[in-house]
């Protein structure tokens, strides 16, 4: 790895790195920032989907990142600046001191991920939340999900703020967003995925349910929930608590729903 010196934060080799939170508001075209050592480590993994493009990295941690530059190799150029150097580009305190490009992967459908044998989906529907929606896509990747589908009312899972809340997991997962919630359940019904509505209405118990091989856990956004009308519609599973409280967190309600389906 033969780094590139930045000394000047108006140098048009950083121009991708200008003004993060900025553009982050606006989108990157098919690309999307990676900040801090965990998600730059997802990135650069043998399991990554994506294509790291850029690094942006405080000269103060290059030697502690050297099994990065291995994994890396000539990939994608590396850039390193001083710590006050790096604030001025991002337009805010960058205190991992890390920052990196990567290319979203190529758009996936409901044909590759279902195919013959067993299978264990996660569906969501309307999470607009970027904290929920990275934690929801670290807990597919701690129960060995296949892939997680997004229907077209939730937010960008590349987005910055929910990769680092998954640290990274994100980029290892088969990501399918193919249009409304109603949607992605026929064509999955139509593949022989059992679907299950995770809802504190649910007519059965999570614990003790026996899913089939093939199954998704369909999870919705937080407060409403799932429609009712989806609900019906499904095979709906509960999570039981204590008399006069049925709220979870979605993240947290989905990590414990995947646990007690993927369990042998």
């Amino acid at each position: 790895m033969s780094p590139i010196v930045i000394e000047d934060p108006s140098d048009p080799r950083v121009t991708a790195f200008r003004d993060v939170r900025e553009r982050d508001l606006i989108g990157r075209r098919g690309l999307f920032v990676a900040e801090g050592a965990v998600v730059l480590r997802a990135l650069v993994a043998p399991t990554s989907r994506c294509v790291p493009e850029a690094v942006l990295v405080d000269q103060r941690r290059v030697e502690s990142l050297s099994d990065v530059w291995a994994a890396l190799g000539d990939r994608a150029p590396v850039q390193v600046a001083a710590q006050g150097v790096l604030d001025q580009i991002a337009g805010f305190p960058l205190h991992r001191g890390i920052l990196a490009l990567g290319r979203v992967p190529p758009a996936v459908g409901l044909d590759e991920v279902t195919g013959p044998g067993p299978k264990t989906l996660l569906v969501v529907g309307g999470v607009g939340n970027h904290d929920n929606m990275g934690a929801l896509m670290r807990n597919a990747a701690a129960f060995g999900v296949d892939a997680v589908a997004l229907d077209d009312r939730c937010c960008d899972p590349f987005y910055r703020k929910a990769l680092r809340v998954a640290v990274g997991a994100t980029l290892s997962l088969p990501v399918v967003r193919v249009g409304p919630l109603e949607g992605i359940l026929a064509d999955l019904a139509a593949r022989d995925i059992e679907c299950l509505a995770l809802s504190p209405a649910g007519a059965e118990p999570l614990k003790g349910l026996t899913p089939s091989p093939r199954r998704a856990l369909v999870v919705g956004t937080e407060g409403p929930g799932l429609p009712s009308e989806v609900i019906a519609e499904l095979r709906s599973v509960r999570i039981d608590m204590r008399a006069g409280f049925d709220s979870l967190n979605v993240a947290t309600a989905a990590a414990i729903a995947l646990h007690e389906i993927t369990q042998p």
